[in-house]
């Protein structure tokens, strides 16, 4: 089955009402009241007969029409004490997470959960060149387990298959590893929702013409380590060319005023056609982010990340927070540096923050909270009107800070306290940003 517009129907719906209202409880409706069983945590999958294991998801819909997830597919929780001893195929993880049988609905939050429409059910295993990749992302998972460094796991670290936090903030989430006396936050391996998106547009058969592969010939990950070294060796015949020669040699006629530049370069040197979204980026949620270096390496701008909504800002709790989202992110980082005129490629990296810089970047985020909260936004107006604010500056924090990240000033959201020395109701856009001396000494340098 593929696409439906079926609501969920039980015998006894006011059996479950004690469950309905509950955050994130539609798979546990499902189970109980559509497949008649109880909800558990078993090893083993939830038809173990078929060898299935049922996952539902929801969905948002897109203005062309188009489904997309509404986040990350959450698997089963990671057994510190117990996955070191394992070996991949026959892991814990893979006898229950092989063949995943998947209900998509409709996300509505003023509607009843038994309310809710299911779009799209079917059932989901890994072609084989993506169960390479989330064979080698388990592998790295565990690994770091193995290190003592289960405290340090990120999602991040790893492609497809990712290491999500499960569970409250406070302590009882916390969790024993093997190797070292700190306690670790309990995660869950989960599917990355990139990746989520990929599954759904095979099972919805959307077009995929607007997506190019790195890697056209699965066997070619069993000759390469990584999915990594297989496209940084792509870059490797390019670094200490300028831009403008590497368009000729890939025989590019390309408007070097145009946003899209440097993107069509990088598409170019990987293989893939021009305006085509790389394929195993999206599956990994990759941020890919051009950096142009002065000639002392200092980037010429700090990184900007996408506007926050104020309101949003102060509602959500650090592990639910957008920022941490995009600091767990994995990165891939492309360095042109000037030379005169020219913008010669240096090197290329994939990177994601290490554990440590990201608990001192909460640091900004928790300044961030504090005071739009508290209404105490601006600290002064000048003459000119130019308004000074209270946000954390760049100076105040090694790795990041706030500032505008709008049109102009009129650009703006709503604030959910008004601000106490203006009284406005709306600021400007603004957003968290990397600092570029960060990206200088802590990227590019390393």
């Amino acid at each position: 089955m593929r696409d439906t517009n079926k609501k969920i129907e039980t015998k006894s719906p006011t059996e479950g009402n004690a469950q309905i209202n509950g955050k994130g409880n539609f798979g546990q409706i499902l189970e109980k009241f559509y497949f008649g069983y109880e909800p558990n945590s078993d090893a083993e999958p939830d038809f173990k007969e078929a060898g299935l294991e049922l996952k539902s998801s929801p969905l948002k819909t897109l203005k062309n029409g188009e489904y997309r997830s509404k986040e990350r597919l959450v698997l089963n929780i990671i057994n510190y004490l117990e996955v070191h001893k394992e070996e991949f195929e026959t892991s814990s993880f893979w006898k229950k997470n092989a063949h995943l049988l998947l209900v998509f609905y409709l996300h509505d939050r003023e509607l009843n959960l038994l309310d809710y429409l299911i779009k799209l059910v079917d059932g989901w295993q890994y072609p084989n060149e993506d169960l390479k990749i989330i064979k080698q992302d388990w592998e790295f998972i565990n690994q770091k387990i193995k290190d003592g460094k289960a405290h340090e796991l990120s999602e991040g670290d790893t492609f497809y298959l990712g290491a999500c936090t499960k569970g409250s903030t406070a302590l009882k989430s916390y969790r024993d590893q093997p190797f070292n006396n700190e306690k670790a936050k309990q995660r869950a391996y989960s599917l990355k929702q990139g990746y989520v998106n990929h599954i759904i547009a095979n099972i919805a058969q959307e077009e995929t013409a607007v997506y190019g592969k790195i890697i056209e010939q699965p066997e070619i990950l069993e000759k390469v380590r990584s999915i990594e070294e297989i496209v940084i060796l792509k870059f490797h015949p390019f670094y200490g060319k300028s831009a403008e020669q590497i368009a000729q040699e890939l025989g590019l006629e390309l408007n070097q005023k145009a946003k899209s530049y440097f993107a069509n370069l990088t598409n170019a040197i990987l293989g893939l056609e021009l305006g085509q979204k790389i394929e195993e980026f999206e599956k990994a949620d990759i941020q890919v982010k051009t950096i142009r270096l002065k000639e002392s390496n200092l980037p010429k701008e700090d990184i900007s990340f996408p506007t926050f909504e104020y309101q949003e800002l102060v509602e959500k709790d650090w592990e639910d927070s957008e920022f941490k989202s995009i600091l767990e992110s994995k990165f891939f980082f492309v360095f042109y540096q000037f030379e005169g005129e020219n913008l010669i490629l240096r090197k290329v990296k994939f990177w994601n923050m290490p554990y440590s810089d990201i608990v001192e970047a909460k640091i900004v985020w928790q300044e961030m909270v504090k005071t739009v909260a508290s209404g105490k936004i601006v600290r002064e107006v000048t003459e000119k009107g130019v308004r000074k604010t209270y946000f954390p500056k760049k100076t105040e924090n090694r790795i990041s800070h706030v500032r505008p990240h709008a049109r102009n000033a009129a650009d703006t959201y709503e604030l959910p306290v008004a601000d106490k020395l203006t009284g406005l109701t709306e600021y400007t856009k603004h957003c968290f940003w990397l600092n570029a001396s960060y990206v200088q000494n802590e990227i590019y340098l390393k």
